[in-house]
């Protein structure tokens, strides 16, 4: 057997890879990546390092060439790029011949009004149309995407939030790498489609969980939309970035993230790690004057 990621050199690929080598022989192991030069360490490991350009489907025909099990990371960029590159992933995955497609969604794809749902929910289909037997991991919110509230809680910042009472499953990346390669690896209850999210909290949860973590308590501060926008751009947040985080906020407070799933203990055997560990973990990797 062969199993394939792709872009295995990223935040997430580089986590799903140390678990796969934890499960499964180097030489069963290949990744596709635009840059092969930064996957020295996973080819010196053993693993097939093959080179694989979302934007040029004749090089994925060559890196999906002979793989029996592929991991589709989605990729980041526009809507369009993303389904342009996705779909190509897809169509070159049935030329392939591939028996078996997991692919990094986004929960309840189907019916998501999150500004990032579309490229999920087209690769989805794209998928669904091929008949190649898949997991559709519906990954929820990274906890890591917090970091920079993590970061000014830390340095006596308020938390800032325009989400309301709006709830998020969120989870370490860590937890989703690992229920990535376990589904790769055929481990666990296998099904297709996986709603992976932690149990879901408010910000202001969130924020009397951090508290605890750091010893304090911490003020959150609710803003409407308008408001979070300018608190962005004077916190030096490029002015074409400001619109995604408060369409963030907007979809955390409609609900689009307030999923209640124990899918993580079906790939895991475990739950995805609790609020207040995970947030522990985050704040030993991160300097309070960063």
């Amino acid at each position: 057997m062969k199993a394939l990621v792709t872009g295995a050199t990223g935040k997430l690929g580089s986590q799903v890879m140390q678990s796969l080598l934890k499960k499964m022989p180097a030489d069963q192991l290949a990744v596709s990546v635009r840059n092969p030069d930064k996957a020295k360490d996973l080819k010196e490991a053993g693993v097939d390092v093959r080179r694989g350009d979302f934007d040029e489907p004749e090089s994925l025909d060559e890196a999906f060439a002979g793989v029996d099990r592929l991991l589709i990371i989605s990729t980041d960029g526009d809507n369009d790029t993303r389904i342009r590159q996705h779909t190509n992933a897809v169509e070159a995955a049935a030329r392939a011949g591939v028996s078996f497609i997991a692919y990094t969604s986004i929960g309840h794809a189907e019916s998501s009004t999150m500004f990032l749902a579309p490229p999920h929910r087209a690769a989805e289909n794209a998928i669904i149309e091929t008949g190649i037997p898949h997991a559709f991991l519906r990954n929820n919110w990274y906890l890591e995407n917090e970091v920079p509230g993590i970061q000014g809680a830390m340095n006596g910042e308020p938390w800032v939030t325009a989400a309301g009472n709006g709830r998020a499953g969120w989870a370490l990346q860590l937890d989703y790498a690992e229920a990535a390669a376990a589904a790769l690896a055929g481990e666990g209850e296998q099904q297709s489609v996986y709603e992976l999210s932690g149990r879901p909290h408010t910000q202001d949860e969130l924020v009397s969980v951090l508290g605890d973590v750091l010893g304090k308590e911490l003020p959150v501060q609710h803003v409407d939309d308008d408001e979070y926008a300018e608190i962005m751009k004077e916190a030096g947040m490029p002015e074409a970035v400001v619109p995604m985080l408060v369409s963030i906020q907007q979809g955390i407070r409609s609900g689009s993230l307030d999923i209640e799933s124990n899918d993580f203990e079906k790939l895991l055997g475990r739950p995805a790690t609790p609020m207040h560990d995970a947030l522990e973990h985050l704040v030993r990797t991160l300097p309070a004057d960063s």
